[in-house]
Formats: structure tokens, sequence, C-alpha cells
């Protein structure tokens, strides 16, 4: 039998079978990063948080979106494992500097101090894996739906 489950040690794939989600730092790990943000069902789920990077797992309901949100001191990578997208980023909220449409295997930079969101504009779920320097979201995170998110964060997240 495979010691492996997409990207995940034989003795983890209980917890992943029943869907529970565990933020896997700050220790060395390795996975499949776009089956493991297809298989996440959650708005956010913090998958591995170090000390210096962190990375998120996404799902974006079909015409949802992450919402407008700057990160003053914090670097961020956003990637597309599955569906279609738009990214918006601007200097100001009143000033939309960069549009772009995306698809699967896309990647975003957005510099720390730019207003960014991400709108799905497919009809299937919007799966994105990001990266943040340094870490953004405390270990663990799991919020379920946006509206937990938008709960339990600052109002410019």
């Amino acid at each position: 039998m495979n010691d492996y489950y997409c990207g995940q040690r034989r003795e983890h794939r209980e917890r992943i079978l029943a869907k529970e989600q565990t933020d896997y730092g700050p220790y060395p790990y390795a996975a499949n990063i776009p089956c493991m943000a297809r298989k996440n069902n959650n708005f956010r789920t913090a998958f591995w948080s170090g000390t210096n990077l962190q990375m998120t797992l996404m799902c974006i309901p079909p015409m949802g979106e992450i919402g407008e949100e700057i990160h003053q001191d914090t670097d961020q990578f956003i990637r597309i494992e599955q569906g279609n997208a738009i990214v918006i980023m601007e200097n100001g909220q009143e000033q939309q500097n960069f549009r772009k449409k995306l698809c699967s295997g896309d990647g975003v930079f957005v510099p720390a101090g730019i207003w960014h969101n991400i709108i799905n504009v497919g009809n299937c779920p919007l799966k994105i894996s990001s990266i943040y320097a340094p870490p953004h979201h405390q270990r663990g995170t799991v919020h379920r739906t946006k509206s937990d998110a938008d709960h339990s964060m600052p109002s410019n997240r």
C-alpha cells in the first residue's frame, strides 16, 4: 500500500479523509499543494505556518471573493489551483491600477501595502494557495466561511 495519500504520510490519512484540517508547520514538510488545495473546502485554512513564511489554502464559492484587503507589512503570493478568477490591485481604495483574468496555474505577486481582491468568476469553487511572508494569520487558523473570516479579522485583514 502506498505510504502517501495526496502528498500526506500514511499516519495523516485518517485525518485527511475525515476532513480534519491541520497546520503542519513549523516542521519540515512536503505536500502536493494543488491536490491539497482541491481537497480544502474551507474559506481559509492555515496549511503550514513557520517563523518567516505561511501558506494558506482557500475555497471561494462561485461569484464569491476574498474581499478587498491590504497587508501593510506582508508580501503575498497567490496561486490559482483550480478555477477562474479576476485579480484587482490598487495603490488606494479608490484607484484601480491592475486588473487581470486568472486561471489554474496562474500566480499573483502582491507587494505589502497594496489593496487587492480575488474574485471567482467561474461556475465552480475557486481553489487557491497563498503564501505570506511574514505569516499573516494565527497558526492553525480555519475559517469555514467568509463570514467567519470577516468576524475574526481586523477591518483591513
